[in-house]
């Protein structure tokens, strides 16, 4: 399940990509990291509020540290609980992205005496170098927290993570995201064309490339 992800590129790319201000103070603070988006970290999302289209930061745990671990994506909507956020479209957003990890489902000996690993696989979109995924948000004893909406695995995600992959939207869909009605949600709660993605890895960053 994607618990990693990257937003290359400055805030205002977001704002002329997606047509949306700031809607909350930009943090200055050094714990700020906006370009590695890692669970309970704090990343861009766009979301509507008063009929107007911005750009907010919000907590990558959508239930605010309230479960044992953090709530980064959800797939059943169906669900009580996640239902009454999907059928709002207040509580709806969109995190912009330039690229996911999954990691790979063996491990690699490195060769360098120490215990085998994992190896990250980065997925991009070909056709959108920052791209959108559906997600929801919601106000959290601990702040503003979101999750990413997941969907069956794609051709290319699925040898990696055959399970599940995150909802990456096209662009003509981000306002029917943003505004449209629960069926609307389902509807686009599905793969993105694995022909206009691409992968790379695996890499192992803690031990070198």
């Amino acid at each position: 399940m994607c618990n990693r992800a990257r937003r290359l590129g400055e805030p205002e790319t977001i704002i002329e990509r997606f047509g949306a201000g700031w809607i909350t103070e930009r943090p200055r603070d050094n714990r700020f990291d906006p370009q590695e988006l890692r669970p309970k970290g704090r990343a861009y999302v766009i979301r509507e509020q008063d009929g107007a289209r911005g750009l907010d930061v919000m907590a990558w745990d959508v239930l605010g540290g309230a479960a044992a671990w953090p709530m980064t994506n959800v797939r059943n909507l169906a669900l009580s609980q996640w239902k009454a956020l999907a059928a709002k479209p207040e509580q709806r957003c969109l995190i912009p992205l330039t690229e996911f990890c999954e990691w790979t489902p063996e491990k690699h000996d490195l060769g360098d005496g120490k215990p085998a690993i994992k190896g990250e696989m980065w997925f991009q979109v070909t056709d959108q170098p920052m791209f959108a995924i559906a997600g929801f948000w919601q106000h959290t004893k601990e702040g503003q927290g979101f999750a990413m909406a997941t969907c069956d695995a794609n051709e290319l995600v699925a040898p990696i993570h055959s399970k599940a992959m995150i909802t990456i939207l096209h662009p003509d869909d981000h306002e029917r995201w943003l505004t449209g009605s629960y069926a609307d949600v389902v509807d686009l709660q599905k793969p993105y064309p694995a022909d206009r993605m691409t992968v790379r890895g695996p890499v192992f960053p803690t031990r070198g490339k």
